[in-house]
């Protein structure tokens, strides 16, 4: 499967996974755990969104470094995000320590995605 079709599908379903994420948590979550919960999904569906970026752009700009930008912000969402929903619906705030390093895979995949617009040639 071409990177482009793999980034766009995994983005959908994560987009879609995050909608149904943000119901159970605004319906069936008490306030003080929608609040942890509601950061989670947020920034779920925002990086689904860039992963559907990241394989719209994957063909566009050939080359390792948006793949790379795509496997970070996969990555981060499943820690990042990941974390937060297990530590809501499990208690156990050990889980925490995984949250950081969801965050800075989110911003390297944005810096590789930035690096692969900045170092691609224009096709003319």
């Amino acid at each position: 499967m071409s990177a482009e079709r793999l980034f766009v599908a995994l983005g959908a379903l994560s987009a879609a996974a995050s909608v149904a994420l943000g119901a159970y948590g605004a319906h069936g979550l008490p306030d003080d755990a929608a609040v942890t919960w509601g950061k989670a999904v947020d920034y779920h569906a925002l990086h689904a969104i860039g992963l559907v970026l990241v394989g719209l752009l994957a063909g566009r700009w050939p080359g390792p470094a948006v793949r790379v930008a795509g496997g970070l912000l996969l990555a981060g969402t499943l820690l990042f995000s990941g974390s937060l929903y297990l530590l809501v619906l499990t208690g156990v705030r050990g889980l925490g320590w995984l949250t950081p390093f969801g965050g800075m895979s989110f911003m390297l995949g944005w810096l590789a995605l930035a690096w692969a617009a900045l170092r691609t040639r224009d096709r003319t």
